[in-house]
């Protein structure tokens, strides 16, 4: 047989105390329970851990040198508790965000910054990626929050961190670059560049809806997935584009960001409803209250 940690907590305690009575105070256990666990333990080792006499109750010499072997095993199962207790609320363990491409630049350094501020112990695993392998990654627990714009799909919860400004990219020197804002419509005679169709197909079902509302389909001339080749041709002359705001941090030349009147995206922290992690819950907590008190589209 084996000890259990009863056992030894009582030896201990005797151990320290030089006395059953006074142990048994401490222990608020009676003198009897506590003398029959101590025999059963001694039973159990083979071996005496105490000599009693008149002048009261002190460790044998076995006694002796069990007692820094007891501490260690009664110290290791309060730490194998703790950390147990820490990754019930959520201070330990490992969490994988995904950041949208476009708000990784300005998103990602006040998440992560505010994160290990508030839960050291928590190990952070981020990734850039686009937002069809984002949802995918979501669903299929490869991630377990993403920030991004809507990704316009059902089964995920998801909570609003920052609003901002839709703008039209334009190239330097463009007719309409000195403008303080412009509506879409005015935009009708322009040549686009845009993401493929095929990167996200409901966020081109929106822009879709916006287009028509404007009174005309843009005539896209060339293609891009990421933000940067998008900037990158609306630079070179190709055509203009439509983004957030926030985007003008990835390019500081070469083209001109126009506010579009009345048009805002929000970006948003998602995850999955059915995920139980509990440093899920607690990194959700630091974002939402982060986003509360900061700009996160200038923050980075």
């Amino acid at each position: 047989m084996t000890p259990d940690l009863r056992q030894l907590r009582y030896f201990v305690a005797v151990a320290e105390e030089s006395s059953f009575t006074r142990a048994a105070t401490r222990l608020m256990i009676t003198q009897q329970s506590l003398s029959q666990q101590i025999n059963a333990l001694e039973r159990i080792l083979g071996a005496r851990l105490f000599d009693r006499d008149s002048r009261g109750t002190r460790l044998s010499d076995t006694g002796a040198l069990f007692l820094p072997e007891a501490r260690a095993v009664l110290d290791r199962a309060d730490e194998a508790v703790a950390v147990v207790r820490r990754a019930v609320n959520g201070e330990i363990g490992r969490l994988r965000l995904a950041f949208l491409a476009t708000t990784a630049n300005h998103l990602l350094p006040p998440v992560v910054r505010a994160a290990r501020e508030q839960l050291p112990g928590l190990e952070l695993v981020t990734a850039e990626t686009t937002i069809g392998p984002l949802v995918e990654g979501l669903f299929d627990g490869r991630y377990d929050l993403a920030f991004t714009r809507p990704p316009q799909v059902p089964g995920l919860a998801a909570r609003t961190l920052a609003t901002e400004q839709v703008c039209v990219v334009l190239p330097e020197g463009h007719p309409l670059a000195g403008r303080a804002e412009l509506t879409l419509s005015e935009l009708a005679d322009e040549r686009w560049v845009m993401t493929p169709r095929s990167s996200w197909e409901p966020w081109h079902r929106v822009f879709d809806e916006k287009f028509r509302a404007a009174g005309f389909v843009p005539d896209i001339v060339a293609q891009d997935a990421s933000v940067q080749g998008l900037l990158g041709l609306v630079a070179a002359g190709v055509g203009i584009t439509r983004l957030g705001f926030s985007a003008h941090n990835l390019r500081r030349t070469g083209v001109v960001f126009v506010p579009l009147t009345g048009e805002f995206t929000p970006t948003e922290m998602v995850w999955l409803p059915g995920n139980s992690s509990p440093a899920l819950r607690r990194v959700v907590d630091v974002v939402t209250e982060l986003a509360a008190t900061t700009d996160l589209t200038a923050a980075g």
